[in-house]
């Protein structure tokens, strides 16, 4: 039973991934999530429904439009994948208890903010609004008293460490980034805000050695850190304790 409840979430998931490839890609432009209908990016075309098939789709078509034979970029098939994986992951380990819809909602707007990210460099306040202020509510009636406690004290560490490092480096930290770890640190509370902090620093200052290997230290390339902080994100809501108790375990 659980293995069919958890091939729903990831269906569930992929589908919704698909939608979410359009949130992340249309609000940044200000352009309505509804109108007009998914359509190739290079040539127009609307897509028709055997294209809109999350994931399969891509793989039929060999990742080109059949109008204009354009390559489409594995970003859309990508995000559906890790959304329905995302999905199932919530389900297998919450169950069906409040904090996987919790859980369900978070990966959603990490899904979100990562497409936007990664297209735009641009983590939409309009995305980021709705969402905070749901994890602020549920969060009181999930976790009320101490626990709540410690989801405000990530909120406020989440904001106050990356505006202090925006400050102190004069522009090196993205308002969109500093605004995501708010919702970050809100969602996860302090214990787990660290988790995240460490690892997407970890992540993000390898890609950029790779990139500096890659194209020459001479060139500056703009890493969007959206996708690092959404990886590392998710990577704590899993195991951020199981992490937290080998550190301890190890050196303490």
């Amino acid at each position: 039973m659980d293995f069919i409840n958890m091939a729903i979430f990831f269906l569930f998931g992929i589908i919704l991934g698909s939608f979410f490839n359009v949130v992340g890609l249309r609000i940044p432009e200000k352009q309505s999530i509804i109108a007009p209908p998914s359509h190739c990016p290079k040539c127009g075309k609307q897509l028709a429904p055997i294209d809109l098939i999350p994931v399969l789709s891509y793989l039929f078509i060999r990742g080109k439009c059949r109008q204009c034979k354009a390559g489409i970029s594995p970003v859309y098939p990508i995000m559906e994948f890790i959304t329905g994986f995302l999905f199932a992951a919530a389900y297998y380990i919450y169950g069906f208890t409040a904090e996987m819809w919790m859980t369900l909602l978070f990966a959603s707007l990490l899904v979100i903010i990562t497409v936007s990210d990664l297209a735009y460099r641009i983590i939409p306040d309009k995305v980021l609004l709705p969402f905070f202020i749901t994890f602020l509510i549920a969060r009181f009636f999930i976790h009320p008293h101490e626990s709540y406690l410690s989801h405000l004290i990530g909120m406020v560490l989440g904001f106050s460490i990356f505006f202090g490092i925006a400050l102190i480096s004069r522009g090196g930290m993205g308002g969109g980034d500093i605004k995501l770890f708010t919702v970050v640190g809100l969602f996860l509370g302090y214990p787990l805000l660290f988790v995240t902090i460490l690892f997407s620093t970890f992540l993000g200052t390898l890609y950029g050695i790779l990139v500096m290997i890659i194209h020459g230290s001479g060139r500056k390339t703009e890493v969007p850190f959206g996708p690092f902080i959404a990886v590392a994100a998710m990577l704590a809501v899993y195991k951020g304790y199981d992490i937290i108790s080998w550190y301890f375990n190890r050196f303490f």
